[in-house]
């Protein structure tokens, strides 16, 4: 290890200065294309680098370094990085991820890909040193193998060190993947035989655009039945007005499925409309049912994490997601169109969407439907729907214009226009307003709901430095003075409650990590080495380095 220290010891101020001497405006393109291919080198060392302070850290935070309680949560010895890897201290990737800009849980991550290639697959971290490999590239082998044994990881290891930077990202991880399976197949076939064996509805989470994915794996038979009730309810859109595209209307089903009640009147008014309109063809199904190239089931959102979960995981940087290069990309083909001359939709990927009338007509028609469908169930006697809670918070701007961009909770953030996509044609109840700038607070340590809706409204996101958890109901939250039982009244409080996910509460509890209120409602957190960072709505600073930018800023 000293020598790996050695290596990283060695000064490259003089070249970062080279670099960036000069105005890169002044550069033919010869020039700059060669101080791209220097900034890229350079890049790749200071990845190295951090893998080599990933593993001094790791070091100097093994578990027998420490004296251990047994107290619950307090902090435990971990393993990171698969087998063969020595363990180090639960709490460690708190500090590193902090002083890194990133949770604790993409630190650990970080830490134990570096412990995987030093003791599992030396020859990759060997490749890595001499820069003959792409450190991001080494880093998503070494998670590709966590399940591995350590003898197996030798396999791959010695398959694919000296191909790592001469094959494109997507084939070096179809060869990895082929590398795993040689090397422990009775382990490939298990994976396989129980992937076989899954079944089940699973729901991303939402992109950009206010849309979620879902995914289905259940028996052909039901499968078929789910897409046909889907294409019914499709055309039964189309015979009540809706003129998008078959894929949209489709789209809009599931939302009808939802509610039974609702889908079956919807069908049956289209019935009727259909007695006295001409049918159309039936529509072939290789219209509707793409494939989508190596399509792999979406993860389902985990679950708050436990007391005995280590940490949470941040989305992987663009560079390791795993997609295909978009050259790589199979092209996609058109749906076969509807040979209709009455209608003259022409293909129906023609997403031709009706003028503002024609929508609101359509909106009240189908709410009319739903609640006759829904009145009638309750006269004779049937069960009325459930109800679904979505909480929105927009601007007075927003409410009153009805433009602009709003957040859901669990969604994200959508613009006010897909608002009315969102809540539906049902009857909906609006909640007044709440003041959070009202302080509440009750004289005892449990926390009320109306408490906790208050703090989850304030603090939408956990407030541990660079957290990455939602505030959701089962999030702990965290009394930043700790609560006295023979202390003042009002102790639990809006202003004096935070959210944490567990492993950040524990860290706080156990880890020797500090927490202040300042005046101005943010929070300073202090590491267990005196670092200082700042969390407010804006996000996680270090204070230290405000500073410094504010003294040279003065000094300028």
């Amino acid at each position: 290890m000293a020598g790996l220290v050695t290596w990283c010891a060695r000064s490259d101020a003089h070249r970062i200065e080279d670099m960036f001497d000069g105005d890169v405006g002044e550069l033919d393109t010869a020039e700059l294309l060669r101080s791209t291919a220097e900034h890229h080198a350079e890049h790749r060392r200071l990845e190295v680098r951090l893998i080599v302070h990933a593993l001094r850290y790791a070091d100097l935070h093994h578990s027998t370094t420490h004296d251990r309680d047994q107290k619950p949560g307090s902090e435990r010895a971990i393993v990171l990085g698969g087998a063969g890897c020595p363990s180090i201290s639960e709490f460690a990737a708190a500090e590193f991820g902090a002083m890194m800009d990133m949770s604790a849980g993409a630190a650990a991550a970080f830490i134990g890909q570096a412990l995987a290639l030093r003791h599992r697959l030396p020859r990759i971290l060997a490749m890595v040193l001499n820069e003959e490999a792409t450190p991001w590239k080494a880093r998503q082998i070494a998670t590709a193998c966590l399940d591995l044994s350590q003898e197996a990881a030798a396999i791959v290891d010695r398959r694919v060190a000296g191909i790592i930077d001469s094959v494109t990202p997507l084939r070096l991880k179809k060869i990895v993947k082929a590398a795993i399976w040689q090397a422990d197949a009775a382990a490939a076939e298990a994976a396989a035989q129980q992937k076989a064996r899954e079944r089940g509805v699973y729901i991303g989470r939402s992109n950009d655009h206010g849309t979620k994915s879902v995914w289905i794996l259940a028996a052909s038979g039901d499968v078929i039945r789910f897409d046909a009730t889907v294409d019914a309810i499709a055309e039964a859109l189309e015979a009540l007005g809706d003129t998008s595209s078959l894929q949209r209307r489709r789209a809009k089903a599931v939302g009808i499925l939802a509610d039974p009640t609702y889908a079956a009147a919807l069908l049956a008014q289209a019935s009727s409309l259909s007695v006295r309109t001409p049918s159309r063809p039936a529509a072939s199904a290789s219209r509707h049912l793409r494939e989508p190239a190596e399509a792999e089931s979406p993860a389902v959102e985990p679950a708050e994490p436990g007391v005995d979960d280590e940490a949470d995981r941040d989305a992987p940087h663009p560079s390791q997601s795993g997609l295909p290069d978009p050259l790589d990309t199979p092209v996609r083909t058109r749906h076969e169109a509807w040979d209709d001359g009455d209608h003259g939709h022409g293909d129906d990927d023609d997403d031709s969407e009706p003028d503002r009338a024609a929508q609101r007509a359509l909106a009240a028609r189908l709410a009319q439907i739903k609640q006759q469908a829904h009145g009638n169930t309750i006269q004779s006697g049937g069960r009325s729907p459930g109800r679904t809670e979505v909480l929105v918070h927009l601007t007075d701007h927003t409410l009153a214009t009805g433009s602009g961009v709003l957040r859901v909770e669990g969604i994200g953030p959508m613009v006010a226009g897909q608002l009315g996509e969102l809540i539906g044609y049902g009857p909906y109840l609006v909640r007044p307003v709440i003041d959070l700038n009202d302080k509440v607070s009750v004289d005892a340590y449990e926390i009320p709901d109306r408490i906790r809706e208050r703090v989850a409204l304030i603090h939408p996101v956990e407030q541990f430095p660079f957290g990455t958890a939602e505030t959701t109901r089962r999030i702990d939250l965290d009394h930043i003075e700790p609560y006295d039982p023979t202390g003042p009244p009002g102790q639990t409080s809006t202003s004096n409650l935070a959210p944490l996910r567990r492993f950040s509460h524990r860290v706080k509890t156990h880890g020797r990590w500090s927490v202040r209120r300042l005046d101005d409602g943010a929070l300073e957190w202090t590491s267990p080495h005196g670092f200082r960072f700042r969390v407010d709505h804006t996000g996680t600073r270090r204070i230290d380095t405000l500073m410094a930018g504010s003294t040279s800023g003065a000094g300028g």
